[in-house]
């Protein structure tokens, strides 16, 4: 027998003053109803109620399993309502994973205006470049730039993710602005040496044909900001988001390259261990994201 519904049928029996009450509160007959007070009572080895025809009555043994249950009984009530309100009310403590530069660029100020909205819950930001599992770290939502394993099927996409080819003005100046991708064969590339999407370096022309650079890397780092920083320097070309590049480009201190080629687009997404019963503090995290960003992010829109 389920342990915590004799629990609870010994104790409507013992406030409800019969067996046959108690059975009606539970939706049991009698018979099952006394089974279940039988079974405690040959558990514990101890009479727990007296019965007579027309009333029960606790034992010594009884009143302090009474009192007891009562406590075990309230505490699950109360588990269960607490774990009802964070499935309804955010509320506790949101393990939140993003890659390092985006995290700091844009996540940042998303969480802290979540925050001062939803004053019962606290965050734990992990921001690092790697994929791990979701459960190993135990995180509630990642956000994950490029394309995913088949094991990370839940999702939900938050942006694009375009790529965009620069150089400073002075490695211009120096070198030539270049008019197709053959230009760029000898040009000295800046790469992230962290990337988890292939093709990090291709560009489309209009008619659909993919050109691949595959020039000297002369400096590789797994951090893109010291990527942009070399670039800045003149150090050569560096390829990498709109979310990293796109003030550099409007402030021209970094020049977009091949205007008429697309290079590869790639998707911004919220991953969720899974898809059963998504707590409310992480459902309305992801829409504070899906609001900030959208198809038209922020950091692609000129100012």
């Amino acid at each position: 027998m389920d342990r915590l519904t004799s629990l609870a049928v010994f104790v409507a029996a013992v406030e409800e003053g019969s067996f046959a009450a108690a059975a009606r509160r539970f939706g049991l007959s009698p018979a099952m109803a006394g089974k279940h007070v039988s079974a405690i009572e040959t558990e514990v080895h101890a009479r727990l109620l007296q019965r007579s025809t027309r009333q029960l009555s606790l034992t010594d043994a009884g009143l302090l399993y009474y009192e007891r249950c009562k406590q075990i009984l309230e505490a699950y009530d109360e588990a269960v309502r607490e774990a009802g309100d964070i499935q309804t009310s955010a509320r506790g403590t949101l393990r939140i994973a993003a890659p390092a530069t985006f995290g700091e660029m844009h996540v940042s100020g998303i969480v802290a205006r979540y925050l001062t909205d939803n004053p019962y819950v606290n965050a734990e930001v992990l921001l690092g470049d790697h994929y791990t599992d979701l459960l190993d770290i135990r995180v509630d939502v990642a956000i994950r730039i490029g394309r995913l394993t088949r094991s990370q099927s839940v999702t939900r996409r938050l942006a694009p993710c375009r790529m965009v080819l620069c150089a400073s003005p002075n490695w211009l100046a120096q070198n030539g602005t270049p008019c197709k991708p053959e230009d760029l064969h000898d040009a000295p590339r800046l790469a992230f040496s962290e990337a988890v999407s292939e093709g990090n370096w291709t560009l489309i022309d209009a008619q659909q044909q993919a050109f691949t650079l595959k020039g000297p890397c002369r400096l590789l780092a797994n951090n893109t900001q010291f990527l942009v920083a070399s670039a800045l320097a003149g150090m050569g070309i560096v390829y990498a988001p709109t979310f990293v590049l796109g003030e550099h480009i409007r402030r021209k201190t970094l020049i977009p390259l091949l205007p008429g080629y697309t290079p590869s687009e790639l998707v911004i997404q919220a991953v969720y261990p899974s898809a059963l019963h998504i707590p409310a503090k992480v459902r309305h995290f992801v829409d504070y994201l899906a609001q900030a960003f959208g198809d038209n992010p922020p950091w692609d829109k000129p100012e």
